[in-house]
């Protein structure tokens, strides 16, 4: 007798008002089973769950069609706590965490436990005291079925951003009747390391018998640990079929429509001219926590597409953000042969410098504001621009007219899906969070301009668009670009140089054609000598 999947998703679609992102999709996840759930940005993948998990915003417009069956039982969750009750749990892309509280009470927050003691007899249960050993076994409990290293006593605000996700899913899991969990993009912010960890819990708690449905990006984790991969494209299944009957590349291109082989492929172009030393920086340190610079001197080059790479946590990132002065920073930084003043962010802006940073969501973006003012807000704040004279000159205005026709040009220009400039950022998948990002620092029209982790969380077609966003401006514009990233074959595509950090100091800086082996060597730290320097 064939067994009932455990989620059956049958002719689901949905529309916001007149916008259709979901059509027609179905799908079955048995028990014990990891399905892989693979699109592009805005393919319709986070709606897809959201009706799944019973989110307001879906019943809020409208509901969906289709039917959703749990067991072989119809089901129409009204909100997330129906989904809960059901055995349903989902781990979003940012954190709900309580930084000032441990991991164990994170875990069990809002289920923990409680003991007797003689107050209750005069007052009721409400007086009832936190069982905190009870609470700590529980938490031991989740933590060895993701079997990880986590001690249940760390406050979050002292973990690693891996280990933050660990909790996450800990916390779902530890809830009693958890038989199917979400994983929306959970190794997006992980290193290599965090993420084979990741992988092994998901294998564990299958073989637990819960089932997984993991979105990712990242195609070569989703070919390793799912049994049953689907792709949606524009809101429809446009291909399902397993790990051994497949490919990455087929994966991809049936994500974007269209082949995707060469899509980093590195091209040069003869007639572009690099110049002079640009931005010199000498004995950089930067205090950032997890991302320690102790002493980076380079040079990059006019007209130049720098890359700056290396492993997760070894202080790349520290760089961009010390330079920008978003974190502590000393040493000697000069730009187009005048001194930038560290540990005071308008200096660099005011010299023709910026930057698109790591952290999208919690530093680059106005969530809660529109497009239009997203893409100029710098530029109207630093540079004085998008305003116009009233009262004979007396005063300035913004002017909306200019505002709505540059968001227009950058929305074109970078295939920005949305409704309107009007649309608030919060509501754009992060893909097209990302393109704001860079509208947002080319407005400000930047002689150099930093990009890190341009192509973290986003699939391979918006990732095409970004690199080669970048690389149309350093051609057209002649902008200076310094590139930090953990893809080296992204930074290998368009970069002609690249720097490898290792431990806080630049370990090696090759042309960016040099053989793989060569950066690899330099990353996994065999070599550390500055004198390994080599100019193109």
């Amino acid at each position: 007798m064939a067994t009932v999947p455990l989620l059956i998703m049958k002719e689901v679609g949905k529309a916001f008002f007149s916008n259709r992102v979901l059509k027609n999709v179905n799908f079955s996840l048995d028990k014990g089973q990891i399905l892989g759930l693979v699109g592009e940005n805005g393919a319709g993948k986070s709606t897809l769950m959201n009706i799944l998990f019973g989110m307001d915003v879906i019943r809020e417009t409208g509901g969906y069609e289709g039917e959703i069956l749990i067991d072989g039982e119809k089901v129409d969750f009204g909100s997330p706590f129906d989904a809960l009750n059901a055995g349903i749990g989902m781990v979003h892309q940012e954190f709900s965490l309580i930084p000032g509280f441990s991991v164990a009470e994170n875990i069990v927050l809002n289920r923990e436990s409680t003991k007797y003691n003689i107050l209750v007899e005069a007052f009721g249960e409400r007086f009832r005291t936190l069982d905190r050993s009870a609470i700590l076994e529980r938490s031991r409990t989740a933590i060895d079925k993701l079997d990880v290293s986590l001690d249940p006593g760390t406050l979050i605000s002292e973990l690693p951003v891996g280990y933050k996700q660990f909790t996450e899913i800990a916390r779902e899991i530890e809830k009693e009747n958890t038989r199917l969990l979400v994983l929306d993009e959970p190794t997006a912010t992980l290193t290599e390391s965090e993420a084979e960890i990741l992988l092994a819990s998901m294998r564990h708690l299958a073989s637990l018998g819960i089932s997984i449905i993991f979105i990712s990006h990242r195609l070569q984790e989703v070919m390793d640990v799912c049994d049953k991969i689907i792709v949606l494209r524009d809101g429809e299944v446009v291909f399902e079929t397993v790990p051994s009957k497949t490919d990455i590349m087929s994966i991809a291109t049936h994500m974007v429509g269209r082949d995707v082989s060469t899509a980093f492929a590195r091209h040069e172009n003869p007639e572009r001219k690099i110049g002079d030393p640009f931005l010199v920086v000498e004995n950089l340190w930067v205090d950032m926590p997890g991302e320690t610079v102790r002493d980076v001197s380079l040079e990059v080059r006019e007209r130049e597409i720098f890359g700056i790479g290396g492993l997760a946590g070894q202080g790349k990132l520290g760089i961009p953000n010390g330079i920008m002065g978003m974190f502590p920073a000393g040493g000697h930084v000069s730009f187009n042969g005048q001194p930038i003043v560290l540990n005071d962010p308008t200096s660099p802006l005011e010299a023709g410098i910026s930057a698109v940073y790591e952290d999208r969501r919690g530093v680059g973006l106005l969530l809660e504001e529109p497009i239009a003012w997203n893409i100029i807000f710098t530029a109207l704040q630093i540079q004085g621009r998008f305003l116009k004279p009233v009262l004979g000159g007396l005063a300035k205005i913004r002017d909306e007219k200019a505002i709505a026709q540059c968001a227009r040009e950058y929305i074109d220009a970078l295939s920005i899906k949305c409704v309107s400039e009007k649309q608030r950022v919060q509501d754009l998948s992060g893909g097209n969070q990302q393109k704001i990002c860079l509208a947002k620092a080319f407005e400000t029209r930047p002689r150099l301009l930093f990009v890190a982790e341009p192509t973290r969380g986003i699939d391979v077609g918006a990732k095409k668009v970004v690199l080669d966003t970048l690389k149309r401006y350093n051609e057209k514009y002649g902008t200076t670009i310094v590139m930090i990233s953990s893809e080296l074959e992204e930074l290998r595509s368009i970069c002609d140089r690249i720097a490898i950090v290792d431990s806080g100091r630049i370990v090696g800086t090759l042309p960016a054609d040099s053989p793989s082996r060569e950066f690899g060597v330099l990353m996994l730290g065999a070599e550390k000598q500055k004198e390994k320097v080599v100019s193109k």
